[in-house]
């Protein structure tokens, strides 16, 4: 489905994603959209993405981290995802909020 860019083991990837969180009764939208954020994190940490965000290439790798930082649970969000969301929603102060204010501050 996705992209010209990606290769055939990529496809292969994208389409096992896919299939495991449908299994796992997620959406088949919501299913789509993460299989192709993973696949092309998983590009950009290979060298095969034009562009890779730092964090796409700091983070541990995403079949490493499983769901460590599936936004529940104990360790939740990390500091970096809760300032993003921050900046997105508009929150004034953020850069000076540690992670508990940030998480209380974005309703989490």
């Amino acid at each position: 489905m996705p992209q010209e860019a990606w290769s055939d083991k990529r496809e292969r990837q994208y389409e096992h994603i896919k299939e495991g969180l449908e299994d796992r009764g997620r959406p088949e939208d919501e299913a789509e959209e993460l299989a192709a954020r993973t696949v092309n994190k998983e590009r950009a940490r290979a060298g095969e993405a034009r562009e890779a965000s730092p964090s796409s290439l700091d983070d541990i790798s995403s079949g490493r981290r499983g769901g460590l930082r599936s936004h529940r649970g104990p360790g939740g969000p990390t500091y970096e995802q809760l300032y993003n969301e921050a900046r997105q929603r508009g929150v004034k102060g953020r850069s000076r909020m540690n992670k508990q204010q940030l998480a209380r501050a974005v309703g989490r």
